[in-house]
């Protein structure tokens, strides 16, 4: 593997709303899979899962508005339900209708309201390490929150939160890196160095994604559960024992939003698509055979 590039893949900017063009990497042949990525990343964090996916699958790894190389609106919509739209467009420019959809962390999240507002678009579905945004804000309380303490200070009104992280964008970004990891090597130096680049141009961007979570996703999430709205798809969650730290029960939050839901708690670190990838692949082919 070259430094910014997943190895055997082609790369294309792809246009899925007005003013956002993707930069999206596609390798394989087969049914369709869609792998969005986690912060502080880009689509390079599934570059070992693409990898052995693509054997049987059409893989497509796009970078999310608003990181990597991808276009970053100023004063965009930042939204769940807009990434998500941007997921399906992207889709449907490379010629697939109905797709299966993997996410981690903030990939996750968009991955799950792609789940909920396409659901005829979305075959199976994927979360790696992640609660919904409701299920998220509700679980932190107290001082075991502090180990969310970016979701409060980008939740933040615009101003602040970009000036702090613009100020040391390489500390900040790059305690999540360090400190999220379970394998350090996993994530080797030019990788590393990618995600600190890719982040240290998309600040403005990034916060606006995370203070959607303290406005537009709450709200779509709030409307979804009062609605009774559930994933329809084949669902696998994949997390590491948060509740027991937090205090919640995550496969009760998760079973609220998934009929056909597979939750296992793993022993993996946060970045587990590159800390164990076979696991993650071995899980993901499992959900595609259901």
């Amino acid at each position: 593997m070259t430094e910014t590039v997943i190895e055997g893949f082609g790369y294309r900017r792809v246009r899925v709303a007005e003013g956002v063009e993707l930069n999206t990497a596609v390798g394989g042949s087969g049914p369709p899979l869609v792998l969005l990525h986690g912060f502080p990343q880009t689509h390079l964090m599934w570059r070992h899962v693409a990898a052995e996916l693509a054997a049987d699958h059409t893989v497509i790894c796009p970078d999310l508005r608003g990181y990597g190389d991808s276009d970053k609106p100023v004063g965009g919509d930042y939204s769940k339900r807009a990434m998500a739209a941007d997921t399906v467009a992207l889709a449907r420019a490379l010629g697939h209708e109905r797709f299966a959809l993997a996410g981690h962390d903030r990939g996750a999240l968009v991955a799950f309201r792609a789940g909920l507002d396409h659901p005829g678009a979305i075959s199976h579905l994927a979360v790696l390490d992640v609660l919904p945004t409701l299920d998220m804000w509700e679980a932190m309380h107290g001082v075991s929150a502090a180990v969310g303490f970016h979701l409060y200070l980008m939740a933040q009104p615009p101003g602040l939160p970009e000036q702090l992280i613009k100020g040391a964008p390489d500390a900040f970004f790059g305690y999540f890196l360090d400190g999220w990891a379970g394998d350090a090597s996993a994530i080797p130096g030019p990788v590393r160095a990618a995600y600190l680049d890719a982040c240290r141009a998309s600040v403005d961007s990034i916060v606006a994604d995370y203070r959607a979570s303290a406005g537009a996703d709450l709200d779509h999430d709030r409307a979804d559960r009062a609605a009774g709205n559930r994933l329809r798809m084949p669902v696998t969650v994949l997390q590491q024992d948060w509740g027991a730290a937090l205090g919640y029960d995550a496969a009760a939050l998760w079973g609220a939003w998934a009929a056909d839901l597979r939750h296992e708690t793993v022993g993996w670190g946060h970045f587990m698509a590159e800390e164990a990838p076979a696991g993650v692949a071995a899980r993901l082919r499992e959900l595609l055979a259901r």
